[in-house]
């Protein structure tokens, strides 16, 4: 095994390696271990390149070689990144556990430490109001629970997700198909120096790498790679977040998804996951509770974070009892919380639904219209031109 001090000093090296066009992960691991260190690589004359790589990777690799190293490597080490290739004792371990894992990995803020529980959260770009909702709702919970949230930046889910995340006061990761000093999408410059500053972001792509369609699904293996588990918030049939599914499988994580109407093409992939087997995601707390009795069961039993209540009954996510108290919510509240849903309907409507569940049949409905302004005033309700839903999840 190599010194730290020997991996160092040939960082230059293994970063010039990872970037030779036409070589890969599995060519570049190929090269290191017949000629010993990415510099001998380097320095490697053309007929042990060819012996080694064939003539379809020669070229590739004699155009690289008349390559500057150091001066771009420092610059990128000014620029706060740098480059942990596969052997470096700091390399994520989940990566290494994973079919075609990456030779190397950039990182700019930090990297997930490996006894850090993760969830990868993804979903559609063009995401509905509903799916904006609930990712933000299970980012948030999972960072109050200590739980690393892993996406894409992307727009839609992937961005709410981590903004949530940061919200919370928790630690998220950004996975780019792009240079880790590029800022993709654009649109999300201010979360992007915010996970720099509360997580990082990792490519597998050199510095100054411009986003590109082919680099995407191949990054998706690296989100669901460094996660426990991978939460699908919305997906259309035809996703690119199902790739990120197909990966998850692949490397044995859990899948979870949430499930929506069936006349939401938005629904349509997550409820078609539930139809092959995939989790169902109900709330926070039991997605939580659900992964300590299996996943964190044997290495996260002492951490006591388990998703359920601390007297051990039950848990489904639920608004109620102590939870309920903490937010400063009375039964009559609680109720008519109940009978709402992220869709808002009128006023009618939930004095009707009232009647018909037998729920808060005591009230008149100027009683109710007041109990209900109540909810609007502590942010529980949204009122949308005389229609009302939740605002504020109701789960803990």
């Amino acid at each position: 095994m190599q010194k730290i001090e020997e991996i160092q000093g040939q960082q230059p090296f293994a970063h010039w390696l990872n970037g030779v066009e036409g070589i890969g992960s599995v060519w570049a691991r190929k090269l290191v271990e017949a000629l010993g260190t990415p510099e001998e690589v380097y320095r490697a004359s053309e007929k042990s390149l060819l012996a080694i790589a064939g003539s379809s990777r020669l070229a590739g690799l004699l155009a690289a070689q008349k390559q500057e190293v150091y001066k771009e490597y420092e610059e990128m080490e000014q620029a706060g990144i740098f480059f942990l290739p596969c052997y470096h004792p700091e390399y994520p371990k989940r990566l290494l556990q994973i079919p075609d894992s990456p030779f190397g990995i950039y990182v700019k803020g930090r990297l997930p430490r490996d006894n850090e529980r993760s969830i990868a959260i993804v979903g559609a770009r063009n995401c509905s109001a509903y799916g904006r909702y609930v990712a933000d709702a299970f980012a948030k919970a999972f960072a109050k629970e200590g739980v690393s949230v892993v996406s894409g930046m992307a727009r839609g889910i992937d961005g709410v997700a981590q903004g949530g995340a940061l919200a919370a006061g928790g630690s998220t990761y950004a996975v780019l198909g792009c240079g880790v000093d590029i800022c993709y999408p654009a649109c999300h410059d201010a979360l992007y120096g915010k996970i720099c500053a509360s997580g990082g972001v990792l490519s597998t792509y050199p510095p100054k790498t411009a986003p590109s369609p082919k680099h995407f699904p191949p990054r998706n293996r690296i989100i669901s790679g460094l996660s426990d588990a991978v939460l699908v918030v919305e997906a259309k049939q035809k996703s690119g977040t199902l790739i990120t599914v197909d990966m998850a499988l692949e490397q044995g994580r859990e899948v979870y998804a949430v499930p929506g109407r069936i006349t939401d093409r938005l629904s349509d992939g997550c409820n078609r996951l539930l139809v092959q087997g995939a989790a169902v995601a109900l709330s926070p707390a039991q997605m939580l509770k659900e992964l300590s009795e299996t996943v964190w069961r044997n290495d996260r039993q002492d951490e006591g974070i388990t998703g359920c209540r601390n007297d051990g009954a039950a848990n489904d996510g639920c608004l109620t009892g102590e939870g309920a108290a903490a937010e400063g919510i009375n039964k009559q509240e609680r109720a008519l919380l109940s009978l709402l849903d992220f869709y808002p309907i009128s006023m009618e409507q939930i004095y009707i639904m009232a009647q018909q569940e037998k729920i808060l049949c005591v009230l008149a409905l100027p009683q109710m219209m007041e109990l209900l302004w109540q909810l609007v005033v502590k942010g529980f309700v949204v009122n949308e031109g005389g229609y009302y839903g939740l605002k504020k999840p109701v789960w803990q």
